[in-house]
């Protein structure tokens, strides 16, 4: 006796009763407002440490992912040949990275 082994076969979606459409925060909300679940469907209730998480990533989204004038200040340093290299500093803040990690 054989047996073909096939895939798993693509779930089938259903709705169950109205379909709402769910609330989004906007762009011009503020970061700390909680955002409501439609009436009547299923509830969701975040803890305080869910919702702070939630500011955080809202607030790090927001802010741009380097230091532009950083950048060009440590170029402008490098090109020049200015910028110096504190090995021992970063020696101990790797040993100190270490120690927390528990090395």
């Amino acid at each position: 006796m054989t047996h073909k082994i096939e895939g798993p076969s693509a779930p089938v979606a259903r709705a169950i009763g109205a379909v709402t459409s769910p609330q989004v925060a906007r762009s011009g909300d503020p970061r700390d407002k909680a955002v409501e679940a439609a009436a009547g469907g299923d509830s969701l209730r975040l803890t305080g440490e869910a919702a702070s998480l939630q500011v955080l990533q809202r607030d790090l989204a927001a802010r741009p992912a380097f230091d532009e004038a950083r950048v060009a200040a440590l170029r402008e340093s490098i090109g020049s040949g200015s910028y110096k290299i504190d090995a021992e500093a970063i020696a101990s803040r790797m040993l100190d990275l270490d120690a927390r990690l528990g090395g």
